[in-house]
């Protein structure tokens, strides 16, 4: 019986192993999925579908089995958001329907959910095709899609006694014009109008809201490829160039990287754009030994019209220090019909040879960039892990020289730790000084001598 059990326990224990690597070698197989969400308005229900476990995906032939169940015979307007990429990380990135909704940019989908009587939400549905989808809600309805944009469906009149298959095609990625969440946020709104038009026309329909193939798709590793680890220098380096002006003979003279440039105008801290999202012109910058001016400026904003950023460095020799210190001086800032000055001079400076870099320069918080008048300007910057270099470029080159930080060595973290240890060492001492002082007593009473004693009166 003992072998039995032993030998039962061998063969489970196999099973769980190729069971285990079953998972494996399927989710591998199905690494590109596409989300699809799927509502109906008032006046129409979906059969009831139970929601899937975390980290299923949901096969085709399951998600065909659900529509021709949800879709029974009758006629059925349906209107179908084909976004031209979409994952589930779009919406886990900028809140939504799978992730933290604090900062959600579709505002009009959630809502449009939650007030449907009923719904599908597929977070992985294996991606059948560019075209299957369509091609598959054309066979179940049996007629031809119809491409409309939200001004063609304000005049269209549609009834619940025909079938129709409206398809709404939504961008992805605008260029560098507009970045991704700006986007997505762009095609909310359009979901908003044309879902406002449809509550208007009082016609029921169900919407369904997917993406012609995946924004991101996990590569398959090939049979000939090495697995394992790799090196470091084999990633590819997806790190932007930085910003590079020439001067009058071809040689690079001015150099800036920033991982962000947030801009804002007005008193609300929600109008933030991001300048780095976006490829500026440098007409007006110049720069020669002694005096550098970097500008960029930005067109067809999504929230200003243009802005045009400068960045104003001297050099000069300091005698104390024995050599050249350059300092960003001003920071100009000019849209919206008003220019702002900021000085940078108390904060952002770095030896002539090196380049300065700060993980936040600011004028909001821990302003290193002053205003430079006593007026409070409407312009805020927040430039978030900013490099830049003003003088002495090695020619033909494209990489900053030693960086300057503007984190000094002593921070308050260690300060902290500094005037602890003192205090604790000063208790000590002062401990050790009060135990060194402890003498013990060189006389004492003699027990052994004649006790007193006291006559009593009669």
């Amino acid at each position: 019986m003992k072998m039995a059990g032993v030998e039962q326990s061998r063969k489970s224990s196999v099973m769980a192993l190729f069971a285990f690597l079953f998972s494996i070698f399927s989710i591998g197989s199905c690494s590109s999925q596409v989300p699809l969400l799927m509502w109906s308005s008032d006046g129409y229900s979906l059969t009831p579908l139970a929601s899937p476990s975390a980290g299923h995906i949901t096969s085709n032939s399951q998600w065909l089995s659900y529509l021709n169940s949800a879709m029974g015979p009758g006629p059925h307007n349906v209107i179908l958001f084909l976004q031209e990429k979409l994952s589930k990380d779009d919406f886990t990135m900028y809140g939504g329907v799978f992730g933290n909704k604090k900062d959600s940019v579709f505002p009009y989908l959630e809502s449009a959910l939650r007030a449907s009587p009923s719904q599908l939400v597929l977070p992985a549905l294996a991606w059948p095709g560019s075209s299957a989808i369509p091609a598959q809600l054309q066979e179940k309805l049996g007629v031809s899609p119809l491409l409309v944009d939200p001004d063609t469906l304000a005049h269209l009149h549609l009834n619940a006694s025909a079938s129709n298959l409206l398809i709404i095609n939504l961008p992805y990625s605008a260029g560098t014009s507009m970045s991704c969440k700006q986007v997505l946020k762009t095609n909310d709104e359009v979901i908003g109008k044309v879902l406002s038009i449809m509550k208007g026309q009082n016609v029921p329909y169900i919407s369904i809201y997917t993406g012609l193939k995946p924004s991101r798709v996990i590569a398959e590793v090939s049979a000939g490829q090495p697995k394992g680890r790799s090196l470091l220098q084999a990633v590819e380096d997806t790190v932007k160039a930085p910003l590079m002006f020439n001067d009058t003979e071809g040689r690079p003279c001015i150099m800036l990287w920033a991982q962000d440039l947030n801009v804002s105008f007005g008193t609300g801290l929600d109008k933030w754009v991001n300048l780095a999202n976006f490829t500026p012109t440098m007409d007006g910058s110049r720069c020669n030994s002694n005096t550098s001016q970097l500008v960029l400026n930005y067109e067809s904003l999504p929230l200003y019209t243009s802005v045009r950023l400068t960045f104003i460095m001297n050099q000069r020799r300091y005698p104390v220090s024995g050599r050249n210190w350059f300092t960003l001086n001003n920071v100009v800032v000019v849209g919206q019909g008003e220019t702002a000055t900021f000085n940078g001079s108390r904060g952002v400076y770095a030896p002539s040879e090196y380049s300065f870099h700060c993980q936040s320069v600011s004028s909001v918080r821990d302003a290193l960039l002053v205003p430079a008048t006593d007026e409070i300007p409407q312009w805020k910057l927040n430039f978030i892990d900013f490099q830049i270099q003003g003088f002495n470029i090695l020619n033909g080159t494209t990489d900053f020289s030693y960086a300057s930080d503007c984190a000094g060595f002593f921070t308050p973290a260690i300060w902290m730790g500094l005037i602890t240890s003192l205090i604790m060492l000063l208790i000590l001492t002062y401990g050790l000084h009060m135990i060194m002082q402890v003498h013990t007593m060189d006389r004492f009473d003699d027990p052994k001598g004649p006790s007193i004693s006291v006559p009593l009166s009669e």
